[in-house]
């Protein structure tokens, strides 16, 4: 395969070439991404999440994390799994809401958060204050079947509505903001996300959802206590009388 036209003046690439020149390039900038993953070590810390990340206190763990640890980068990193990330090596720690198997990864409990519904600005149940489970069971429910923290399980095998399935927290919010359907989240969700077309509710009667932060049990970065704690102490924080 010829990649270089040769003259006695120029060289230049064929079209070949070019294709090879591009690989070639791409591949260089994942070896650098490599090499900076392996030397950075413990100066960076990424914790990963499908959605929400931490919720109202998300820029608040940020600045209390650079301030108390100056010489630890944040990472926060946006993953579309199950995990956050965290079974694909994408991070070191990793926000969940969802139903897994916690039995494959250390992990400690760190809040517990209200349901809301999530619904088309124009839907009649938008202008309540507060609604129940049933209120939904004869609306379309959008669901991510990866990463939501929603079931048709909240419901009586009678009562379920019917479910649409999204692939991510865009599509999830655009079928609701379409009129079509509606949704059941974890508060920190209503306000990481907000959107025109798209209010939400408190749910009177659906059981909360757990908050796990989750780690690799062999080699964990000797960071993961320290954002342990001030996670937990955030979360404790908020729920505190004065909040």
């Amino acid at each position: 395969m010829r990649l270089l036209h040769r003259t006695s003046r120029s060289v230049t690439p064929t079209t070949a070439g070019v294709r090879v020149l591009a690989r070639a390039r791409q591949v260089l900038a994942e070896v650098d991404e490599l090499v900076i993953e392996a030397t950075s070590g413990h100066t960076r810390l990424r914790i990963g999440h499908a959605w929400s990340a931490l919720g109202r206190l998300t820029t608040e763990f940020q600045r209390r994390w650079a301030g108390e640890h100056p010489g630890i980068e944040l990472q926060l990193i946006r993953t579309n799994t199950a995990t956050g990330g965290l079974a694909e090596g994408l991070c070191d720690l990793a926000v969940v809401r969802t139903h897994i198997d916690l039995r494959r990864f250390a992990h400690v409990t760190v809040a517990q958060e209200r349901r809301y519904a999530a619904l088309p600005a124009d839907d009649p149940l938008a202008r309540k204050r507060t609604l129940t489970l049933d209120q939904l069971r004869d609306r379309t429910l959008s669901i991510d079947r990866r990463t939501g923290s929603t079931t048709v399980d909240l419901w009586p095998e009678e009562a379920r509505p019917k479910v649409e399935y999204t692939h991510d927290v865009d599509d999830w919010l655009a079928a609701i903001a379409s009129g079509r359907c509606v949704g059941v989240t974890p508060q920190a969700t209503t306000t990481q996300y907000r959107r025109d077309g798209v209010v939400y509710r408190p749910l009177r009667d659906a059981p909360p959802v757990d908050v796990h932060l989750i780690w690799h049990r062999q080699d964990p970065h000797p960071a993961t206590e320290a954002a342990v704690a001030l996670l937990t102490s955030l979360f404790q924080e908020s729920r505190s009388p004065t909040n």
